[in-house]
């Protein structure tokens, strides 16, 4: 049904920040990460931010369900997304936007600040179904996949550079992918983690040349972890994924204790930009995180 989606408004303070980057890892776990090496980029966004390797999944810890829940801020008994490559809720959302669609943080963007660039990249065409794609500036489908990642983030720098968006959301699906096809915790695992590493680092560099670094908040994380050549299971490796917070307001080498879920990010981000939080949303802000 279409209803009144947003809180009553409060009296608002000033954004946190006024550009957010939510790069997204699919299948980047949390288990077994201190084996990985020559990371740097990560590593200074972990150490130089606030971090936690406990933020949990949704069940099941399947990759469509859980990033429905990263861009809507509530779970499938919410938004009704439950599978691994949904494309309309199996469940009715119990709230829906003027799109139709359960309230998404790019919606939500579009409904306070309609005149916000905003942008979302991906590899794995199953994430167009759940943002909300009428609510988005830029949106690009690499239809290459994960394997031609490094062109891919050619697009993604150019388009930072170009656009200084308020919002961007690149999501790489190679960490999964190599998980499938070789197995997590691999040795072809970690070394595919070192190419999404210079991406990072790469999107790092694209915001300083973009002016908008110190103006920034970028946060990492993954849908779901993963163990063997699979995830989905109630498996801790499966359910945990790193989150990472770094930029402007962010307090620096601090580790987050509070307990996190996949949709406290959509919460977050609504948090950082000083935008009301959607009635249906479930997620909490993760203040802790910021100074």
């Amino acid at each position: 049904m279409l209803c009144s989606l947003l809180a009553t408004p409060i009296l608002h303070a000033q954004p946190k920040a006024n550009h957010v980057v939510l790069i997204g890892l699919d299948g980047w776990a949390s288990h077994d990460l201190d084996k990985a090496h020559d990371i740097p980029n990560l590593r200074s966004l972990m150490d130089g931010g606030a971090c936690s390797m406990h933020k949990r999944s949704v069940i099941p810890s399947s990759s469509g369900v859980n990033w429905a829940s990263m861009f809507m801020g509530a779970g499938p008994e919410m938004h009704g997304y439950t599978t691994w490559g949904s494309k309309t809720p199996e469940v009715a959302s119990i709230a829906t936007n003027k799109n139709g669609i359960f309230p998404t943080v790019f919606s939500v963007i579009r409904e306070q600040r309609p005149k916000a660039e905003t942008g979302c990249t991906f590899e794995w065409d199953g994430i167009k179904y759940v943002i909300d794609t009428l609510s988005i500036s830029h949106i690009e489908y690499f239809e290459e996949g994960w394997k031609q990642v490094e062109e891919n983030c050619d697009k993604i720098v150019k388009y930072i550079k170009d656009k200084k968006p308020v919002f961007f959301a690149p999501c790489f699906d190679g960490i999964d992918g190599i998980g499938h096809e070789k197995g997590w915790y691999t040795e072809d695992y970690y070394n595919y983690l070192v190419r999404v590493d210079r991406c990072v680092g790469r999107i790092i560099q694209a915001l300083k040349d973009a002016g908008i670094y110190d103006d920034t908040v970028i946060i990492v994380t993954g849908d779901h972890g993963g163990h063997d050549q699979g995830h989905g299971t109630l498996d801790i490796r499966d359910m945990e994924s790193p989150l990472v917070f770094f930029g402007k307001n962010v307090r620096i080498g601090y580790q987050i204790d509070a307990p996190l879920v996949q949709y406290d990010i959509a919460a977050t981000i609504a948090y950082i930009l000083d935008l009301d939080i959607p009635e249906a949303w479930r997620g909490k802000p993760v203040k802790q995180a910021f100074e």
